[in-house]
C-alpha cells in the first residue's frame, strides 16, 4: 500500500490531513496544532471538551442518528494538547518516578488525542451518565449499535480487540476516530480486524498464533489479560511482525523469579509470575538493536501480579 505519509507530507497548506497516523511510533506532525481548527463545548457532566471542527459536526450527526434508535452518548474527551500531555507526564514523574510515568502515561507528542480527531464516548443509560471504563464495558449490545453507525459519519473504531500488538492499546469500544472520508471508512470497517495502521500501509498483520498452554495456575482469561500487556508493548517494535505468542508454562512461577521481579518492580506485594515467549520478524531495514530481516524466536516476556490481580510487565528480551 502507498497510503502512508511522512509527518512532513501529511500537512496540507492551512489545513490538516484527516488520514494522519499518530500512535506509539508515529508522532504528531510538526505544525499540526497551529493548523488545527477546534470547537469547545460542555458535556453532560459539566466538563469542557475540545474537538476538531469537522469531527465535531460529524459527531453531532452520529449522536442524532443514535438517539433516533434510543441510544444516548456524549463526549468524555477529545483533543488534548501536547503541552497538557507533557504536564501529566511531569506530574506523574514527580509523584511516582520516571520509570512509572513512562509505563503509565502516553509519551507527549505520540497520543492520537493530540489530533483532535480521536473521540472518547460515554453512555447515558436511563438518564444516568456511565463514564467509567469498567462500567461502560458492561454494555456490549449498546456499543454494537454504536459501532454499526460509525462508518456512515466518517468514523472508525480505532482500538480493536486482538490487535493490541498493532495499535498499542487494549480494546476500547468508546474510542472512535474521524477520517473525513466516508468511502475510506466504509472500506476499513467492512474488513473485520482492519486497523488504521494496516490500511495506511504502516504495518503488516500476519496471522498470529496464540498458545495458552495447559496451566494449572491461571485461567485462559487471566492469561489473555497478561498477553495484552505483552502485545501493547510489542507495538513499540516499529515495523516488526508478531507471528506467535505462547505461555511458557507454570514452571516459571518460582520463588527465585518472583524475588527478581519484585526487585525490578520495587513491589513487595507480587505473588505470581508468568513468562511468555514470542516469535517475530524484523523489517528489511531494521534499526537500533534489531538485525534486519531476521526471525527472532523464543523472545521472553516476564510479568508479575499481586493477590488482587492486575498484571505488570517488568522485563523482556533474551
Amino acid at each position: 500500500m502507498e497510503k502512508a505519509q511522512s509527518p512532513d507530507e501529511s500537512m496540507k497548506e492551512n489545513s490538516i490531513d484527516y488520514l494522519v497516523l499518530v500512535n506509539k511510533t508515529h508522532p504528531l506532525p510538526e505544525g499540526w496544532e497551529e493548523a488545527l481548527e477546534t470547537v469547545h463545548f460542555t458535556n453532560s457532566v459539566g466538563d469542557d471538551v475540545e474537538v476538531e471542527r469537522k469531527a465535531y459536526d460529524a459527531y453531532l450527526q452520529l449522536k442524532e442518528a443514535l438517539e433516533a434508535e434510543g441510544v444516548f452518548v456524549d463526549l468524555d474527551s477529545a483533543r488534548r494538547s501536547v503541552a497538557a500531555q507533557q504536564k501529566i507526564m511531569d506530574d506523574f514523574t514527580q509523584l511516582y518516578g520516571a520509570d512509572y510515568a513512562a509505563k503509565t502515561v502516553a509519551k507527549p507528542g505520540y497520543s492520537e488525542h493530540h489530533t483532535g480527531l480521536a473521540l472518547d464516548l460515554y453512555l447515558i443509560i436511563e438518564g444516568e451518565d456511565i463514564v467509567e471504563n469498567e462500567d461502560m464495558i458492561q454494555y456490549p449490545e449498546v456499543w454494537e449499535k454504536i459501532h454499526a453507525k460509525l462508518a456512515d459519519y466518517g468514523f472508525i473504531l480505532r482500538y480493536l480487540d486482538g490487535k493490541e500488538h498493532i495499535t498499542g492499546y487494549a480494546y476500547e469500544p468508546w474510542h472512535i476516530r474521524y477520517l473525513n472520508d466516508v468511502d475510506a471508512v466504509k472500506e476499513i470497517m467492512a474488513q473485520p480486524g482492519m486497523t488504521l495502521e494496516v490500511w495506511l500501509g504502516a504495518a503488516n498483520d500476519p496471522e498470529l498464533d496464540i498458545d495458552y498452554g495447559d496451566s494449572q495456575l491461571y485461567t485462559q482469561e487471566e492469561l489473555e489479560e497478561a498477553m495484552i500487556q505483552v502485545k501493547c508493548q510489542f507495538a513499540f517494535f516499529d515495523g516488526c511482525e508478531l507471528h506467535s505468542i505462547r505461555y511458557a508454562g507454570d514452571a516459571g512461577n518460582t520463588e527465585e523469579n518472583l524475588a527478581w521481579l519484585k526487585e525490578l518492580g520495587e513491589e513487595e506485594d507480587f505473588v505470581q509470575v508468568a513468562e511468555f515467549l514470542t516469535n517475530f520478524h524484523t523489517p528489511a531495514e531494521a534499526a537500533g538493536a534489531w538485525e534486519p530481516d531476521e526471525e527472532y524466536t523464543d523472545y521472553q516476556w516476564w510479568l508479575a501480579r499481586t493477590a488482587v490481580g492486575g498484571w505488570q510487565l517488568l522485563s523482556w528480551g533474551y
